[in-house]
């Protein structure tokens, strides 16, 4: 295993916490769970790349949006998935330090990437991969064997860890190893 690529959401962040969800429906006047059933409905079109931010956002508010109502959506999301998950980023950092071949390969519209990259601890990894800057989402396989391909890494070479069992499967039909996030503790035994 010469590569270790990382997912990011639930994996290196915690899942984006219920209150903020539920305060993005606030800022964008729609009732929460009408919101949150169009938030995830059009979510794996807008990480695509497919939809842009105002089609997204209009779809998940039921109406269309406002450039500042836009901007605080964009923002408040941007922020619900930055909430480090403190143990897997213990891990991130000690093979940093190590000098091992770390990536990142996430499902994430460009926005909340361009976001994610100002994070300190998501700069610090050297090759990082956002599905709509690719224009393909996980779990086609297609995109793990992009990634390969701009590491110049055989798949074999690759273990990829992710909190979605989809995701994993879809790694592995690429011909990478892969390991489902279930904490940082069985991660950092399953590295050892």
């Amino acid at each position: 295993m010469r590569w270790i690529l990382f997912d990011y959401g639930n994996v290196l962040s915690l899942a984006q916490p219920v209150a903020e969800a539920e305060a993005m429906a606030r800022a964008a006047g729609a009732d929460p769970a009408e919101f949150l059933r169009e938030y995830w409905a059009h979510r794996l079109e807008f990480d695509r790349g497919a939809l842009g931010p105002a089609e997204y956002w209009a779809k998940a508010a039921g109406r269309p949006l406002s450039a500042a109502e836009l901007d605080r959506l964009i923002a408040m999301d941007a922020a619900s998935w930055s909430h480090p998950d403190e143990g897997s980023l213990a891990i991130l950092r000690e093979l940093l330090e190590r000098g091992r071949d770390v990536a990142l390969l996430s499902n994430a519209p460009a926005c909340v990437a361009d976001a994610l990259d100002e994070l300190p601890w998501i700069a610090a990894i050297p090759h990082r991969f956002y599905s709509a800057r690719l224009g393909l989402v996980k779990p086609d396989r297609r995109i793990y064997e992009h990634v390969a391909a701009e590491l110049a890494a055989d798949p074999a070479d690759v273990l990829f860890v992710d909190d979605r069992e989809d995701n994993v499967e879809g790694a592995r039909a690429a011909g990478m190893r892969a390991v489902r996030y279930t904490g940082a503790s069985a991660l950092r035994a399953h590295l050892e």
